[in-house]
């Protein structure tokens, strides 16, 4: 999981940025809607510190790096094709694309990367991958 100093910059933003749909986060009790219509479920996801660097006086002075994704699962209602799907998740993916927020840089991202959409009752999600880093 990511850190909480990660993830409550990623939330913020997010919710502050994004107003196409609504938003549920990890465990956040989101009901999902009866009548479908689009939303997007968030996960935020990291890899604990790496040293990137030696050398320093003590092990703390050196780089640390703190690495992680953003997942944006699109959902869409089934049946109506891909489209409306794709249009959010790049809208997501254009919110963070070069972006330094906070102590996090966005990087590279995708839609669907190696995780083809599919359907799940009466949705259709497809998922926008956005990479971010932390250096300490």
């Amino acid at each position: 999981m990511a850190s909480p100093e990660a993830y409550d910059t990623i939330h913020d933003y997010l919710v502050a940025a994004w107003s196409a749909t609504p938003l549920a986060f990890e465990n956040d009790g989101f009901n999902v809607p009866i009548d479908p219509e689009p939303w997007v479920l968030v996960e935020i996801v990291g890899n604990f510190f790496e040293q990137e660097s030696i050398g320093a006086e003590t092990r703390d002075a050196n780089l640390w790096r703190e690495g992680g994704q953003l997942y944006a699962h699109v959902m869409v209602p089934r049946g109506n094709g891909s489209r409306q799907a794709r249009v959010f998740a790049a809208q997501i993916v254009d919110l963070f694309r070069g972006e330094d927020i906070g102590m996090l840089t966005f990087r590279d991202a995708s839609i669907g990367a190696g995780e083809a959409g599919d359907v799940d009752g009466s949705y259709y999600r497809l998922t926008a991958t956005i990479d971010w880093r932390r250096d300490l």
